[in-house]
């Protein structure tokens, strides 16, 4: 037990928790699943980004916009560590049409909501083997997401053909 106030205490504890996330994760698996992920992504007819912000602040692993609109948002999880130390992929689904998880082949998937898109993927490809359920988002938020999306990939675009010029 600690004499510490509520805030200070859930602060030391979020620091944890986000400390061991990132011993956690697994960077090259976790590239691996996105390379193959985007690659299965763009055979599906959806132009995709990683790390996007979304309007609460938080970053979506991938983004993933549909010739039509549509917008999934992509979660990948490298570990069963990692899914369960990160829990902040419940905060995406006001942000996208559907919520899918990308994970390794050998990933545990029982572990995995119900309620989400399921894709398999290592660097070389990935499966949709669960379609996601859909929940469209509201027309301004999709309008929001799509700017956001053409926005950061001007940006990126404008980084690689000018590395000096300053992002904010």
């Amino acid at each position: 037990m600690t004499d510490a106030p509520p805030s200070a205490t859930n602060t030391v504890m979020d620091i944890a928790t986000a400390s061991a996330a990132v011993s956690i994760r697994d960077d090259a698996r976790a590239r691996a699943i996105l390379r193959g992920t985007q690659r299965l992504l763009r055979s599906l007819n959806f132009e995709s980004l990683s790390e996007v912000s979304l309007g609460n602040g938080r970053r979506a692993d991938i983004l993933a916009l549909a010739h039509d609109g549509k917008a999934w948002i992509v979660e990948i999880k490298s570990s069963i560590a990692d899914f369960h130390a990160d829990q902040k992929w419940h905060e995406y689904r006001e942000y996208c049409d559907a919520l899918l998880f990308a994970v390794a082949p050998d990933f545990p998937v029982e572990v995995l909501p119900a309620d989400t898109g399921l894709i398999l993927a290592d660097a070389y490809g990935g499966e949709l083997v669960r379609d996601p359920p859909s929940h469209p988002v509201s027309p301004a938020r999709r309008k929001a997401l799509t700017l956001s999306f053409a926005r950061t990939a001007a940006m990126r675009l404008l980084a690689q053909v000018d590395p000096g010029v300053k992002m904010e």
